[in-house]
Formats: C-alpha cells, sequence, structure tokens
C-alpha cells in the first residue's frame, strides 16, 4: 500500500478534515489498555523484548553459512525456505522494508536460499524473481558483500572482488585506514572478512545461477583525480599484493585477525550481538583450522538458535533470523512508558526491570577506549550480551529509566554519566559507539558500498544524551551546552531534525524538541517555533504522522508516509514537550491513536520505523507501537489533567 502513496510536497500544509476531539475517557482508556498489554508482556527476569525484523538476507545467509560449514538440515531449510516466500514481493523481488520497492542484492541472495531448498528455476516465483535481477542488472549490479557470498560458492571471481589485506589489524591506531577508523559494526565485519578474502575458498552449492547473469561490460573506473579514483587505483594495488602475499607478515596478520575476533566473542556466541560479524567469523575461524566442536564455533553456532524466530504459516512452520536483539532498549524504553501512564516508582513491574537494568550494567572498556583511554567505564549495550560494545543512546535512556524507579542506582547512573561525558565529540555531539569516528572517506572504499562505516554524531543521540544530562542537573555544564550548540546548528533549513537510527525527520524532530526543552530552551525558541511549524505542516489527514524509510534517499519523502502508532507518538511527543499538547493537532493525534488501537491494547504496525544503515538496512522494532504511544498519551493527559497545558480534553 506504501507505494501507492504519491509523496507529499515538502513543508507542503495538509488540510485538516472536521475530526471531533478524542474524549478525555476514550483516551484514558486507550492508555489502560496499552499499559496492561505492556506489563503482560514484561518477563518474569523483569526484561522486555519485542521481536527485531529486518529483511530476508539474514535467512538467505544462514542457510548459505551453514551450507558452507556443511551443517545445513532439511527441516532449516524448509522452514527458512517458507519464510522468505512469504515475503517475496508480486513482482518477484524481495524488499529492504514492508512496502518498499524491490532491492537487487536481497532478490539474489533470496533467490540462493530457495534453490538450496530445491524450488526450480522454473517455477514460477522463481522465474520472476530471476527476471527482476536480470531487468536490474544482474549478478554484476549487486553490492559487493552479495558477490561475497557468490565468491564462497563458485559464482564470482575472487579477483573481480575489492581487497580487504588482513594486515588492516596491524596498523596502529594513529594510522588512516586503520580498523579502529572503522564504525564498531564495519570493523567487527571487516577483520573476519579479511581472513575470508585472503584464503579465498570455493564450496559448492550444487547448482549453477547462469540465468542471473547479464552481459555487460564491467564498470569504468572512477576519475582518476577524484577521491573515489585514487581509492580504486590503491584498492588495485592491493589487490596485486594480495596475489603475492606470502611468508611471515601474512601469517601474522591472520594471527592477530584471529585473535582479535575470539578476543570479541560475547557470551552469547555471538560478536558485537549483530549478525554480519558473526557469520564471517564462523566461516574466517573455522578456515583457519578451528573445528565446529571448538568451543569458540560451538558456542557461536549454538547462539545463533537464540535468536531465531519460529512461527506457524498456512504451509508450515517458518523460521527466521534476527538481525539483533534489543532488550536493554527495550526495557528502558518500557520502564519510561510504563511510569508516564502513571506507575508509581516502586511499582513491582518498574523495580523488576530496574533491578534487571542494573544488572547489566557494563563495567569494562571496550573498542571505544582506544579513542577515548582515560574515561573510565560505564553504561549498557543494547543487547543481553554486548559488554565490548556499550553505547551512548542506551546508556541515556537507561539513566532515565532509571530514574523511574525508587531503586538505589546513583552508582550506576554516576559512572554511566561519567562515561557518556567522556563520549562527547569534539564537535560537541555525541555518536553511538565511538568518539570521533569520523573520517568520511573510508565510505569510497571500493569494498563499503553497503551501509555507513563511521559513526558520526547523530541528533537523535545527542538528543537523548542531552535530555538525560539534563535530568541528572547537568543543563548549566559546558558538555550541555555544547551539545545543545551542536544540535542547533544541525536543524535542517525546513525546520526538522535528521533522525540516523529512527525513520527519520519525524525521529530525529521527535527527539529533539523534548531534549532541547529539558535543557532550558523556552519552547517559544526560534528553533522549537520551526520544529513545531514542520510537523504540524507534515500532519497526515487522518490525524496521524508517518514517514516512508525512502525519505533517506529521496527528499520528496521526508515527512511523508502512512500513519504508524509510533511515529504518530514521537510526533505528539514533540508537541508536548513544546507546549503544544492540548492544541488541535496534538488532539487529532490522540484521536488516531485511540481509533486505530487494537482491543488487546496494542496497535498494528507492519511498517519499518527503525534504521540499521539509513538507505540500505532498516529495522521493525516490534515494540515501538506499544511504548511510544503509552509515553505520548500518558503525557498529554497528564498535562491537560494537571492543567499544565493551556486546554484540557473536553
Amino acid at each position: 500500500m506504501t507505494e501507492l502513496l504519491s509523496p507529499k510536497p515538502t513543508g507542503s500544509v495538509v488540510a485538516a478534515p472536521p475530526v471531533g476531539e478524542a474524549p478525555a475517557d476514550a483516551a484514558r482508556e486507550a492508555l489502560r489498555r496499552a499499559r496492561e498489554h505492556l506489563l503482560g508482556l514484561q518477563d518474569e527476569a523483569g526484561w522486555w523484548k519485542g521481536d527485531l525484523a529486518t529483511n530476508v538476507t539474514m535467512d538467505a545467509e544462514d542457510l548459505l553459512l551453514r551450507q558452507f560449514l556443511g551443517i545445513r538440515t532439511a527441516e532449516q531449510t524448509a522452514e527458512s525456505a517458507r519464510w522468505i516466500r512469504s515475503q517475496q514481493r508480486p513482482d518477484g523481488s524481495w524488499a529492504l522494508f514492508h512496502g518498499g520497492p524491490g532491492d537487487l542484492s536481497t532478490t539474489i541472495e533470496a533467490y540462493l536460499a530457495l534453490r538450496l531448498a530445491n524450488d526450480r528455476p522454473d517455477a514460477p516465483h522463481m522465474a520472476s524473481a530471476a527476471a527482476f535481477v536480470r531487468e536490474h542488472g544482474g549478478l554484476a549490479a549487486s553490492r559487493v558483500f552479495t558477490r561475497f557470498w557468490l565468491a564462497l560458492f563458485g559464482h564470482w571471481p575472487w579477483s573481480r572482488l575489492p581487497a580487504v589485506p588482513p594486515e588492516l589489524v596491524l596498523l596502529p591506531p594513529w594510522m588512516p585506514f586503520n580498523i579502529y577508523d572503522f564504525a564498531c559494526w564495519a570493523r567487527q565485519t571487516i577483520v573476519p572478512l579479511s581472513i575470508v578474502r585472503a584464503l579465498r575458498p570455493v564450496r559448492d552449492l550444487g547448482f549453477t545461477v547462469h540465468e542471473l547473469h547479464v552481459a555487460a561490460a564491467p564498470p569504468r573506473p572512477p576519475r582518476l583525480l577524484s577521491r573515489p579514483g585514487v581509492l580504486h587505483r590503491l584498492d588495485r594495488l592491493a589487490a596485486g599484493y594480495e596475489r603475492i602475499a606470502r611468508g611471515p607478515l601474512r601469517r601474522n596478520a591472520l594471527r592477530r585477525a584471529a585473535e582479535w575476533i575470539v578476543a570479541r566473542q560475547e557470551a552469547d556466541g555471538s560478536w558485537g550481538g549483530i549478525q554480519p560479524p558473526w557469520v564471517y567469523s564462523l566461516m574466517a575461524l573455522h578456515l583457519l583450522g578451528y573445528p565446529l566442536d571448538h568451543p569458540v564455533l560451538r558456542s557461536g553456532l549454538a547462539g545463533l538458535d537464540g535468536f531465531t524466530v519460529r512461527q506457524p504459516g498456512p504451509d508450515g512452520p517458518m523460521r527466521w533470523l534476527e538481525a539483533c536483539q534489543s532488550p536493554v532498549w527495550d526495557t528502558a524504553l518500557a520502564v519510561t512508558a510504563l511510569s508516564d501512564a502513571g506507575l508509581p516508582a516502586g511499582h513491582p513491574a518498574l523495580n523488576r526491570a530496574g533491578t534487571w537494568l542494573l544488572s547489566e550494567e557494563i563495567r569494562v572498556r571496550g573498542d571505544w577506549a582506544v579513542r577515548r583511554p582515560h574515561t573510565p567505564a560505564g553504561g549498557w549495550a543494547f543487547e543481553f550480551d554486548n559488554d565490548g560494545y556499550a553505547d551512548t543512546d542506551d546508556t541515556a535512556e537507561v539513566i532515565m529509566a532509571l530514574r523511574r524507579t525508587d531503586l538505589p542506582a546513583d552508582g550506576a547512573v554516576l559512572r554511566a554519566t561519567r562515561w557518556l561525558l567522556g563520549m562527547q565529540c569534539r564537535d560537541g555531539g555525541w555518536a553511538a559507539f565511538d568518539a570521533d569516528n569520523t573520517r568520511e572517506v573510508l565510505g569510497d572504499l571500493p569494498f563499503c558500498d553497503f551501509g555507513e562505516v563511521i559513526d558520526p554524531p547523530s541528533a537523535d543521540v545527542t538528543a537523548h544524551i542531552v535530555e538525560a544530562l539534563a535530568a541528572e542537573n547537568f543543563a548549566d555544564t559546558v558538555p550541555v551546552r555544547r551539545g545543545v550548540a551542536w544540535l542547533l546548528r544541525t536543524q535542517e533549513p525546513d525546520g526538522s531534525w535528521f533522525g540516523r537510527w529512527g525513520a527519520n525527520h519525524v525521529y530525529g524532530t521527535g527527539a529533539v524538541v523534548p531534549a532541547l526543552v529539558a535543557a532550558g530552551l523556552r519552547p517559544g525558541h526560534p528553533a522549537i517555533r520551526r520544529a513545531v511549524d514542520w510537523l504540524l505542516s507534515h500532519q497526515n489527514p487522518d490525524g496521524g504522522w508517518g514517514e516512508d524509510l525512502r525519505s533517506y534517499r529521496d527528499p520528496a519523502w521526508i515527512g511523508c508516509g502512512e500513519s504508524t502508532a509510533s511515529q504518530t507518538a514521537w510526533a505528539l511527543l514533540a508537541l508536548h514537550a513544546a507546549g503544544h499538547g492540548s492544541g488541535e493537532a496534538a488532539t487529532r493525534g490522540v484521536r488516531w491513536l485511540v481509533d486505530t488501537q487494537r482491543p488487546d491494547g496494542g496497535w498494528d504496525e507492519p511498517q519499518y520505523t527503525g534504521t540499521g544503515f539509513p538507505g540500505d538496512f532498516y529495522i521493525n522494532y516490534g515494540l515501538y507501537r506499544l511504548v511510544f504511544p503509552i509515553s505520548a498519551l500518558g503525557r498529554i493527559l497528564d498535562a491537560r489533567a494537571t492543567g499544565l497545558d493551556a486546554e484540557a480534553l473536553p
């Protein structure tokens, strides 16, 4: 359905049809149902975790990994294939997000997985997929990572892939192109990938894919005097070195790379709690001689089961893999939401969650310490087990959540606050995992054609940290003032803020406005007025807000898309913070939430509103559609009931 929407011109004002105001009792009843539904989802241990859906490359690569290692079973293959088939679009392709356009590389990988499941090339769904691939340039037009998978099984020559020499791991942190110049997710992928690239294995798939090839001349190299052109020539030099790399230097690089990988395996068997480094690390270590029953590989393979979701399908059980898991993030947001909904600080559900969050505190140093060697450890990660990669965004949300409980959390909060202050970037903003990880030239390297490879400051992360620090009485300190100045500098000309980790300008704006108000800006500040005007001009006729993920590539989609519960809530949270929680726009947004709520208290949201890599990788967080509406309804109803807003619900 999203595909049928015509983008509205950016900044256009949508005429609001007459809509009755949401009665206070209806909104309170919606909040009550949502609150009870969320309480019912809490685990006995205290945490919440919604399913984290991405796209079918996770499932295709799981089968390809198992084929590579020789452990793929018929049951796994059949269950994954049912899921992959269920996600195919009418034109034969597979998309990166619900309702999105077909994606070439995703379609190629899904096709390979279905061939492993013995789907015949002449079957209608396979023929239409192959036709889509050919129409969009064939295998040669796919992203580098897809061609790596093809090379692993002899369907693409290793010589036609960019060089990724394992000697990168030997470079000291002060040298350009060392692994710590890359974002944490990228470095964790590049190191094992460099081993695989160096050893150039070829396994058997049991079939050919001639039907996916398109005859085409190789692409012309970039202009020599351009930055991509220079990097292309450096890649060719590295490829030449790869052909002759032998002896002690290469052996030492492979050994050091393996040691680097093993040292970063998490307690759950993963690497960084995310799929790409996980699968490449398993293959890399196996290629270096680690047997499948080695504790590292055994733990890694067993851990994948914990990321596997099984559900019934019309033709039998289906299985799909979460690319990551978000229990710390979900739990922090749930605590804040329930507190916004009226639960007192001593409520058992909040204290169980807070106790669990305190048990997840990270007290060890990770890769972030390479750039911040004198910053003491503290904070939280996204996942159950990811001690090596605490992140600032989760840490900020956990700080705010713990303050909604009556637990003695001062020590953990103090350590986390010190860590956040130490992780501020030179320009005043904050990034998610590292400080000053901003070497943009890396994005032009030939093997970096998919997703972000650096971790620069972002508006949404900076906003969450400013809000958390302001709540800890740091609003008048130099770091917070610098963070506020960074946010004001990065406001878009239209009044919105770009959302790095959520879709997109609605998310960024919904995060920044409450943070600026918490830091002391008056609602009448020009930046806040412009943000409010932007939100008002992008409200949908039905009263909700939505932004399609195509806004990352096409500016015509900025602020435009089908209304969703999470994005409507983000807009309402910003309007409330700016003093507009009782205005007509907010009332219509509340009305939309009331009217679209399910009987069980939740909301349907097949749309993806989370972001992994802008333009390339997207996430549907299973709890976003619940926690954010609860917070929005709770804050607006509380403000109106206590007379803090100028108007009250009738």
